[in-house]
Parts: C-alpha cells; structure tokens; sequence
C-alpha cells in the first residue's frame, strides 16, 4: 500500500511516500524550484517520489493532507474580524490566496494529479506529533509539539501508544511560543520564518544569565508563564494578529529602539536581546517537559514542530529535565508533516502495527555514476574519475588537510534543514581561519554564526560532553553539546563563543563513505572532526542535482567538488557561464 502525504500553501512544502508503512521518498519542493521555503503544491517532490518507486499516482491508495485548511480559515477570519478595522489590509491581501488556493486543496489535488481516490485531512499539531511518534524508536512516548501555529494550535501535549496518538493538552493561537521567538527574530533584522536559528546563534554571545541580562527581566513582561509551562502573551507587545509587522510599537519600546535594519551590525544590545528570548524559551520548554512527565510519567518524549529546531536547548533536555530518551524529527517543521500524515493515516487512521524506525534522512532524489559523468561530458566540465572508494577518500583527506574546501555530493539528497553529508561543505576544523574563511568567501554570511562538528559515533565522547547513551537526534545535527575544553584550541573553527557545537555523529551503517571519511581524516590528523555545513547558495536552498553543485561551486570559494565518483576542481573550468548573482549562506 502507497500512501502520499502532502504540506503547501503556507512554507516548506513537501510531499512523502510511504510503502507499507515505510518511508520510501520524501522532499522538499524548494529543492526542485530553487526557491527557499517554496510553498507552492510540491508537484516536483511529488513526481520524485512517485519516479523513486516507478509508479503513477493510480498506485497511491490515499492522500494525505498536513493540515484541516477551513478550521485555518475559521481562525483566519476570526483574528481579522477581532481586529478590524487594523487588520483590513493584511485581510485583503490574503483573500486570494485564500480563495484561489488553500481552500481548494481538493480541487488542485484532483486535477494536478488526475487523483480520483481518497483524500484525507489530518490537524496540523496531530500531523507533526506523528511525523515524530510514529517514526521513533520508543513503543510509547510523551509528545510535545511546539510551532508558530496550525489551525488554531499552537503547543500541546499527549502520548503516543503502539499506533494511536492522544493529545492531551493545547495552547492556541494567539499565544505562541514561536511567534514570540519569531517577533525578536524580526525585531532584529531577520526574516521570519528562516532566520530563528541565526537569534539562536547569536543568544551564545549575549549575557546567558538570567539575574543579570536586563532585556530578558524585560521580555518577561511580555509572557504569563505558568508553573506547568502554559503560557499567554500580552498582545499589547505584538501586530502579527492583524498586521504584516511583528513588534508593536510598544514592543520596541519596551527594548529601547526601532527594529534593526536587515544586515544592520549587531551591537551587544542586540545579543542580549537574542540571548533573553533564548533564556525565555528553554524557561517554557522545561517547565512543559516537568509538566509533561508528571502527567504521563514516562522518561522518553518525542518532539516536533519548528521550535524542536532550536538544537541549543535540545542537548540540554536529558541533562535538565526527567526524560532519560528524547527523539526528534529531523524535518521537525511545517515540511516533516508530510509524513506525519502519511503516517497517521496508515498506522492510526488504517489501525496497521507500526513496524518501521526512521534510521537516517536521505530520502531525496539520488544519481549515478552514470547520470553523474553524462552531467560532466555534456558541459565540458573538466574531471578526474576515482577508481574506488578507498582512493576518493585519500584524496579527499589530502585536499581538506591542505585547508582547501570541499563540496561533498553522495547519497540520496537529504531530508530536513540540515545537511548530513549528502549535500555538504566540508572542512578542516584544525585551521583557525577556516570559519573566517567559510563566512567571507564561501559563505558570505554573518561573522557570528557558528559551524558544525560532525564526528563518527564511537568517537563523540572523547570530544564532546555528551548524554550516554548518546540520543539519535545527533544523527540530524538536532543538538547542542559543550566541546571538551582542552579541544577548544585544537578545533577553533567549530568551537562557537561559548564552547559548544552543534553535533552531528555519524553511524557507519547510514552513511559509509562518510564515516570512513571523518576516520581517515583522524588517522592522519590525530582528531576525526570535519566541518560541516549546507552546500548551498544564499536565498537558495541546499543543492539537489549534480547542476546545483556544480553551479554553487563555481559561484562560491569552493575549491573541489567530490561528485559521487568524480571529483571537479573550480579553477580548471571556466567561470563565465556558472557566475552566481547571489552569495552563499547556511
């Protein structure tokens, strides 16, 4: 049995394919269309799927959809109303999308893909605990979701059992934990819905103190927290119920000035208010899990929704909570509900065992050897062809000893916002100017943001203060963990201001070459850590096909190009015709 599971019209849309209850395809629309955070109906991840399994959509026994799209409108037209005659604008200028679109999912379904089968729609926070749930590893868990908002849904809480999901609790809309971090996202230049994790890079070099950090006293103003974690916001402080705009004018005034220009230099003010709505978040998460353990007594918790991204917090959850296992999805946003609908409807809604564990996140379109070398002689591209495995690694090490940056293509491309060593750029984190270097000339990004550490399981703790055992969700770069001090000098370039790194670790059964990369690198070098970070240009997404990585590479400070067996070097090919207009980012 194919069940297709569906996420558009609001970001990140997506589509997955499960098989019998097994996640076969699944990715983002944005990596076919190139245009980030594409919310348009995932036609071209759907054809990706539907290719992956050599079917049609005549095979697909039911769809899902992420989300109940006239509860939405309900709320919708209850905000707009609620605040008329100052959300009048912001009403006009959604209507269409409204009328043409998201209340005609049916419609496009059935003539976009000539569907004539069922078509199922599950709530949006039901959607996203089964993405988590009914993956995960744990017969029976708590489940927290956390988000800007569904339908009406912002937080909430349950447990999941064998097949069924039940959840408990909720906080709707207008209190959002995630609007509020998304308000001082925007109120600090950034753009919503894309940038959080920049505020929770730069939080590391705010006052990460809560008797001391002044402008964290002042954000508290702004939300009720209760002992169990519920939480309101005084709407006072906040326009995204009726306007365009996030902060009100009372909300900058409450932290002592305008909204920050984009790009504008980040002032130690700046930091502290990112570092406060940090300190906020984890204060209302972890009330929640205290709260959600007392309730269901049971010490393993799944998480999803876009707040399970903030992978600070998230190495703190074994450490300060009563949970002892915690699992998130890796797609943990609005683009990991596709196959929470899926699953929901195969193993809840259908009443079929579970009998599948997401063990890795490459569930995007993959190439060959041939299709690879078909790219390259079609374009002239110059290359060299590596005879195995063991050679291809060789070089690889030699050229990232050499402090050269390497573009790293293999595997199915992945699943999520992060890049696992399929669509990545890879470095040596022994070179102190590797992360400069990185930021201005590859990257072209802020100097604050930090780079990844990725390492070979096995070797984790000798490098990092890790739980034990060590939680599955540093497979997908999910979480934060101190770096041992006496490696901070010997790896600068991953060790972010206060110490810690945003762990990948890798299993040799998910990704071969990869593994026995990051171990030849540490034979050679004495210390198996690599850089790792997105291979992908700045207001795109993470690259898809051999094209995009070629592209990125000759846009970009890239110096070689690993692509599957073929490795490409940037100054043996012309630049003219792969010049990029845009810059590269994370």
């Amino acid at each position: 049995m194919y069940i297709l599971g569906i996420s558009c019209y609001y970001h990140d849309a997506s589509a997955a394919l499960l098989k019998d209850g097994i996640i076969v395809a699944a990715a983002e629309e944005e990596r076919f269309t190139r245009k980030k955070h594409d919310s348009s109906f995932p036609i071209h991840a759907i054809q990706f799927c539907l290719k992956q399994q050599s079917i049609t959509i005549d095979d697909v026994s039911y769809i899902g959809f992420y989300e109940k799209p006239f509860l939405k409108f309900e709320r919708v037209l209850y905000q707009h109303l609620q605040m008329f005659p100052f959300s009048l604008k912001t009403f006009l200028s959604s209507m269409p999308s409204w009328l043409t679109e998201k209340l005609r999912v049916v419609s496009a379904i059935r003539k976009k893909l000539k569907y004539k089968k069922n078509i199922l729609f599950v709530e949006h926070h039901l959607a996203h605990a089964a993405s988590s749930f009914l993956v995960c590893p744990f017969d029976k868990a708590a489940i927290v979701t956390l988000d800007g908002v569904g339908e009406w849904t912002t937080t909430t809480y349950g447990v999941g059992n064998g097949n069924e999901i039940h959840l408990m609790k909720q906080i709707t809309f207008p209190h959002s934990l995630g609007l509020l971090y998304s308000t001082v996202t925007a109120y600090l230049g950034f753009s919503v819905n894309n940038s959080e994790y920049k505020v929770m890079g730069l939080a590391a070099y705010g006052i990460m103190d809560r008797t001391t950090n002044s402008y964290y006293k002042k954000l508290l103003q702004v939300i009720d927290i209760k002992v169990d974690g519920s939480y309101r916001l005084d709407m006072r402080y906040f326009r995204f119920h009726y306007a365009d705009r996030m902060p009100s004018d009372a909300f900058c005034s409450l932290l002592g000035g305008p909204i920050a220009a984009c790009d504008s230099e980040m002032t130690q003010r700046h930091k502290d208010i990112a570092a406060a709505v940090q300190l906020i978040t984890e204060d209302v998460i972890t009330k929640i899990l205290f709260h959600v353990h007392k309730e269901t007594k049971l010490y393993a918790v799944v998480l999803a929704g876009g707040v399970a991204l903030n992978s600070v917090y998230n190495g703190k959850i074994i450490r300060t909570t009563p949970f002892k296992h915690v699992w998130i999805q890796p797609n943990a946003s609005d683009g990991g509900t596709s196959i929470g609908v899926a699953s929901y409807i195969y193993h809840t809604i259908l009443g079929n065992k579970r009998n599948y564990v997401q063990k890795h996140a490459y569930f995007g379109p993959s190439f060959t050897d041939k299709e690879i070398h078909a790219f390259l002689k079609d374009n002239n591209i110059k290359h060299t062809m590596f005879s195995s495995d063991k050679e291809l690694i060789d070089a690889t090490v030699e050229m990232l000893c050499q402090n050269h940056v390497v573009g790293w293509f293999q595997l199915g491309m992945e699943w999520g916002p992060r890049a696992l060593g399929a669509r990545s750029i890879l470095a040596n984190p022994m070179n102190p100017n590797a992360k400069e270097l990185l930021n201005e000339k590859v990257k072209h990004r802020e100097k604050f943001r930090p780079f990844a550490p990725v390492i070979c399981d096995d070797d984790a703790e000798t490098y990092f203060s890790i739980d034990k055992p060590l939680p599955e969700p540093t497979d997908y770069m999910l979480m934060v963990y101190p770096i041992l001090k006496k490696w901070h000098e010997k790896i600068p370039s991953v060790t972010h201001v206060d110490g810690s790194g945003r762990l990948q670790t890798v299993q040799r059964c998910q990704n071969t070459l990869y593994y026995d990369l990051l171990k030849a690198f540490g034979r050679l070098t004495g210390i198996p850590i690599l850089i790792n970070t997105s291979f992908n240009i700045r207001g795109e997404p993470i690259v898809c096909s051999p094209y995009d990585a070629y592209k990125c590479m000759m846009g970009t400070g890239i110096d070689y190009l690993v692509l599957g067996r073929f490795l490409i070097k940037r100054e043996d090919n012309p630049q003219d015709m792969w010049d990029s207009e845009s810059t590269a980012d994370d």
